[in-house]
This record gives C-alpha cells, structure tokens and sequence, in this order.
C-alpha cells in the first residue's frame, strides 16, 4: 500500500467556493459525530460529505427493486458536480446502492470501503476485480441479530408455527397436524463458520445442540470452541446426514454457487429445517422446491434469493406454506450500530501509514 499523498489540491468543490476537494469523500449520510471521528484521524484529512448527491443516479441505473428498498429522495446535485467530486476522490466511504461506474469516473481513487458485510453486493460495479483496495464491513455487523434470526426461522418450523397460519385461515384446529420438535439434543450444521456463523453456533448450543460447522478452508482451523465438529467442503454432505437444521452464513463467491443443489439436498436428513441469511445464490432454487416437495426438508427460512436486488422473490418460493421469506432483514434490530465506521477509521489510520487494510477482498477469493 502507497502512503497517502498530503499534496495540496487547487480544485474547488463545485457550488461550495474556497472549499477545498476533499480526499475522502463519504457517499453516505453522516452524523456530526461520524464524520468527526473521520477528521479526528488525522488534521490533513479533507473530507467531503456526499450523502445524498446520487440518488436520481441511483434511480437510473439500478433495478427497480433496490431502488424502492434503499434509494430515498431526491439528488442535491448535478452530474457536473457529482463527476467534479469523484474525479479528485482517493478515498470513497460508499454503502449500497453507489455509482456503478466509480472506478471509471475516480481516475485518484485507491481505497472504496463499503459499509454493509456481503462483498457480492460490489459484483454489479466497475470496481470489482481493479486494481484498487476494496474493503468492506464483513464481521462487523450485528451478528448476535442475524443468529437470532436463525433460531426463529429454525423454531417457526420445528414448533410448527406455520400449522398455525393455515389454521387461523380455515378458523380449525387441526390438533393431529402439529408435530412440534425439539432443539435440544439436535443437531445444528452452520455452513460458513466465520463471525455470524460461530455466533449461531453460540445460540445452538445455548439451547442443547451439537454444532458442525464448515469452512471454505480448515488448513488453520481444525478445532473452535463453538463447534463440536469443522470441516471443509469435502465434508459438508456428510454433516448434512446428520444435522436436524441447516443454517447457510457463508459468503457468495463461484465456489458457493448453488452449493446446496440436487445432490446435497439428497444428502440432508430427512425432515430437515434450512435457513439461508447468506446470499439467494447459494442455493438452487429448483433443487430447494424438489426437496421439499419430496419430504427431504421439513421447512425453510430465506432471509435473500436468487435477484432480490433485481425485483420480489418467484411465486413458486413466495406462494408455498414451507417456505418463508423475508426481505433481508435478519441483520436489523432496534440496536444503534457504529462498528462499521470504527473498522472504517481503523483502515483508515492504517492507510496513511502505508499499512495493509483490514477486510480488504481478495478476488481470486470473492470476498
């Protein structure tokens, strides 16, 4: 990594005269405090705040449906003024969505950090696969939110809460129908045994579970004390024969693709409870449905699908009472966040030292 350059800048934010443009420039809305801790990382630091300047750009260029979910308001600038702005950017603070062509239009840029976790959510852009620093805030979101999550979706099937649902349509019980299981003395399989996965882990064995976990690579880690068993991919089927539940946290990348396929799913205990707050991709959707349609799966609990950022999910997933989905929201709770912005500022620091980035993707890896 190249220190930052402290060189003096001529340009002028455009509308805004004797500013002078930023190095870092913020995509996203800040609070006083936020955008304080930033310049408190160092005095020379020129930070320029940008919330709020793409969104009629965002409209245009993103599907419809990310456009309802995260665009809001109108754009406070110009495309002159939002080119001028990125054209001297060494350092973009970006969340989702952001300007797909960046890479193109930030000639200075060097570092982007993106606050949300999943790097998948870069693939639509420029940026993915260049040759600048790209972190992102994987395993500082709310990971005890998301494994919460987890065991709701695991309890709404195994406590036979969708019964429930369809009881209160025919106003009747009926009692010979519910088959509630329990969690203790179960087995949990968490595929992605990273941050959010070890927290699920936690949970599951809170309640009397025995966890297996599985990992892209076990080379450093062959023993976690959240986990009775890691393995690696080699191993996934045969934890799937013995696990009651399934929980998918792991990252989308080529080698996840349709991980949970025909074969897999044949693979699984019969009866068993899926949920996947990772990405829609990892799983075939097709395979998904067959499954349960033979019995191979009692339920599942998708918190993401295949294109959600693209429009809602098919009625095949959408229109079945064992499947549930939700629209990625397992990670939200009533609970303040800040860590993103701490990682952000440690990078932050370790970038004007010269110093490698904490989360930066690895392409050959995916994230």
């Amino acid at each position: 990594m190249v220190p930052f350059s402290k060189r003096s800048r001529s340009g002028i934010c455009p509308g805004r005269e004797s500013v002078p443009m930023p190095n870092v420039v913020s995509l996203i809305q800040l609070s006083c405090a936020q955008a304080r801790s930033i310049r408190d990382v160092d005095a020379s630091i020129r930070l320029f705040e940008a919330g709020g300047w793409f969104q009629d750009e965002y409209a245009e260029t993103w599907p419809r449906a990310t456009v309802e979910r995260y665009v809001r308001g109108r754009s406070t600038s110009t495309r002159t003024e939002r080119d001028s702005l990125l054209s001297d950017a060494e350092i973009v603070l970006c969340g989702f969505p952001f300007p797909i062509d960046l890479r193109a239009r930030a000639p200075e840029l060097r570092w982007l950090h993106q606050t949300p976790a999943g790097a998948s959510n870069l693939r639509t852009g420029d940026v993915w696969n260049s040759a600048i620093a790209v972190t992102t805030s994987r395993g500082y979101g709310d990971s005890r939110a998301i494994a919460e999550y987890v065991l709701a979706g695991i309890m709404h099937f195994a406590k036979g809460f969708e019964r429930a649902t369809l009881d209160r349509e025919h106003a009747k019980f009926d009692y010979q129908s519910y088959t509630p299981s329990s969690l203790s003395e179960k087995v949990l399989c968490v595929i992605g045994a990273g941050g959010i996965g070890r927290q699920i882990a936690r949970f599951g064995k809170a309640l009397g579970m025995r966890t297996l976990g599985t990992r892209g690579s076990v080379a450093t880690v062959s023993q976690d004390a959240d986990f009775d068993a890691i393995g690696g991919p080699d191993q996934l089927c045969g934890f799937l024969a013995e696990s009651d539940f399934v929980a998918v946290s792991c990252q989308w990348t080529e080698a996840t693709t349709r991980l949970l396929n025909a074969t897999t799913f044949a693979a699984m205990k019969r009866g068993a409870i899926l949920v996947n707050v990772a990405r829609g991709e990892i799983i075939d959707e097709t395979a998904l449905l067959a499954a349960l349609d033979a019995g191979q799966l009692r339920g599942a609990v998708l918190d993401v699908f295949v294109g959600e950022f693209e429009g809602p999910p098919p009625a095949a997933l959408w229109q079945r009472r064992d499947i549930l989905i939700t629209p990625h929201t397992s990670a939200l709770t009533d609970r303040g966040q800040r860590r993103s912005m701490d990682l952000f500022n440690r990078n932050l620091h370790r970038f004007l030292a010269g110093q490698q980035l904490e989360n930066q993707i690895d392409w050959a890896l995916g994230y």
